[in-house]
């Protein structure tokens, strides 16, 4: 954060949000706990390659409300202004540049068939022009194991390891703020303003409510396994359904071990 300028962000890549309250389409709640919050402006964020083989030159890092990560505004030389994710040690004033084979310096975005085996890289497409879409969150990074049979192998944050074309892009390096996860929410308040409301457990509630209700005093849940307020099983159930890209997944991820 302390590297970041204390800057208006740039009017031409701003636009807002309406917020829903966790409402889906269809006015019912889909996703539970939302509401309220601070308001914010989101910022157009370029994913792809929205600039190709145009050198851009790095006029500030912001802060963004909306993600964890960092951003930099870029200038490119056709006078193209972009907001991108920022990676750790991108400093104002220095260079950077998409296209398909590029120098292997921090920032800079190209395709994966062009990367070494054994570097770091972040905003990763699973489908090539499609944006990236794996590693974008704070401290995040993802290391090149292998190119094979027009696949490049990809060891993910989770431990995960999938297969993902080798055409698509990434950006060298790793997303800024690794601090973040660090960070602790010393208020309720702080919680709000992200647009949270509070939680109610289950064992607190009456029986009529949740599965975990009722009893005499403070109980437990009185079952083996904890369940949803709909009375589906809540923990340790597999909730992936089979998809095409099963098959590109070569390691799935290890499992936490339970304190």
């Amino acid at each position: 954060m302390e590297n970041t300028f204390k800057k208006q962000p740039e009017k031409t890549l701003l636009s807002s949000i309406k917020k829903t309250g966790g409402r889906g389409n269809t006015g019912r709640i889909t996703v539970r706990h939302r509401g309220g919050g601070s308001r914010r402006l989101y910022r157009q964020v370029d994913f792809g390659q929205g600039t190709m083989g145009v050198p851009g030159k790095v006029l500030a890092l912001e802060y963004d409300p909306n993600r964890s990560s960092f951003l930099a505004l870029v200038e490119y030389g056709n006078g193209r202004k972009a907001y991108v994710l920022a990676p750790h040690e991108l400093k104002e004033g220095d260079e950077i540049v998409t296209q398909d084979k590029a120098e292997l310096k921090t920032g800079n975005r190209m395709r994966l068939a062009n990367i070494p085996v054994g570097t770091m890289v972040y905003n990763v497409e699973l489908v090539p022009g499609r944006g990236g879409k794996i590693a974008r969150g704070a401290g995040a990074t993802v290391q090149v194991l292998a190119h094979e049979a027009g696949y490049t192998h990809l060891a993910l944050p989770s431990t995960q390891v999938r297969k993902v074309p080798s055409q698509s892009f990434a950006s060298v390096g790793m997303i800024s703020n690794q601090e973040h996860r660090y960070q602790r929410v010393r208020k309720a308040g702080s919680t709000r303003l992200k647009g949270r409301r509070p939680k109610v457990r289950g064992t607190a509630m009456n029986p009529v409510d949740h599965p975990h209700g009722g009893g005499e005093g403070r109980t437990g849940r009185g079952m083996k396994h904890p369940k949803t307020p709909w009375g589906k099983p809540a923990l340790g159930v597999k909730t992936r359904r089979k998809k095409w890209s099963d098959k590109l997944i070569l390691q799935r991820r290890k499992k936490k071990k339970r304190k």
